[in-house]
């Protein structure tokens, strides 16, 4: 049965320049302290403790032999976006990023292929380099699921939504910059309950706005950790829909009628989670996807899928690779 993961990070070494650059300028790098360890740095501060295969293409194919991954989609960790830096220095950042990435699934292009990044800040800068990136052999983009204070539902950012469908870009929606990390300084609790609501967040405003009514059908998109909580606080959405006309007032379907519009992965972790989120969103809206290499990602690829006994062999395969051969247009 063939394994297609359509969520995992990579970031690059970079060249001793960019390095000394970024250490100076408080941009993201690699520290490598030897013995396959080093920490993603954002300029002279520590910001995570890693492992080679984040920047190591041929130690991360010796991840993907050792899982028995067939294909990995790899994009940016979240900190190398630089969405709070100008524009044209994000653009230039980005298109760093991308060549970089492309590059690194080069080392084995049969088993990966990247998804790039672009400064969402800048609509018009952003819908350049996703298409100068899908010409380049990317198969989509990677965005965070806000922009500051703008949801996805704000006018540019649908506008970018929409360029992307027109040249054929999938689209992976990545929680970011968590919501009241102040309220939450210890435990990863920003990870463990802001992350899941923010991509509740940025499903609910595309329903509610009505923005699908909007976007071309033939949008790709997909959102990462199995869509956070929106499968199983779907109800709760319905019922306000049916009962609070404030709630539905640009949205004129239930919100359930949406979920064919977007896919999910199976990033959930429990056996009795993933039962709901297939049940909720269609054997044929939910992808695996690992969040591989990082601890809180599933470690053993594919084994929550593999393992559940009630999904059967066709519903194990669309899961495990063809859902993501539809959603990427493999």
């Amino acid at each position: 049965m063939a394994v297609i993961d359509m969520h995992s990070h990579f970031f690059p070494a970079m060249d001793a320049a960019y390095r000394a650059r970024a250490e100076v300028e408080g941009l993201p790098w690699i520290r490598d302290t030897g013995g396959g360890k080093g920490f993603i740095m954002q300029g002279g501060t520590e910001f995570r403790p890693v492992d080679d295969v984040l920047w190591d293409p041929a130690r991360r194919v010796e991840a993907l032999d050792a899982q028995g991954i067939d294909l990995q989609i790899l994009c940016a960790t979240p900190i190398m976006f630089g969405y709070g830096r100008p524009a044209a220095e994000a653009r230039d950042l980005a298109q760093r990023f991308n060549d970089e990435a492309l590059a690194f699934c080069g080392y084995a292009p049969h088993r990966m292929k990247p998804l790039a990044q672009v400064p969402l800040q800048d609509i018009d800068m952003a819908c350049a380099e996703v298409s100068r990136a899908m010409a380049t052999g990317h198969l989509g983009v990677q965005i965070g699921n806000h922009m500051g204070m703008r949801n996805l539902d704000d006018e540019g950012l649908l506008t970018f939504l929409t360029h992307c469908a027109e040249v054929g870009a999938a689209v992976l929606i990545h929680p970011w910059d968590m919501m009241a990390r102040e309220r939450m300084p210890k435990y990863m609790l920003p990870w463990l309950v802001a992350m899941p609501a923010e991509t509740q967040l940025s499903i609910l405003s595309l329903i509610l706005s009505g923005a699908f009514e909007r976007l071309p059908k033939s949008l790709r998109i997909c959102f990462g950790h199995g869509g956070g909580s929106f499968a199983f606080l779907l109800g709760r959405v319905e019922n306000a829909w049916k009962y609070r006309d404030i709630v539905r007032a640009d949205c004129p379907h239930p919100p359930s009628t949406y979920v064919d519009r977007f896919f999910v992965d199976s990033a959930v972790f429990d056996p009795r989670a993933l039962s709901l989120l297939i049940d909720v969103m269609g054997e044929d809206r939910v992808l695996l996807g690992s969040d591989h290499p990082f601890p809180l990602g599933e470690q053993d690829i594919g084994s929550l899928v593999l393992g559940h006994e009630g999904l059967s062999g066709a519903q194990k395969a669309k899961i495990l690779s063809g859902n993501a051969k539809a959603f990427l247009n493999l």
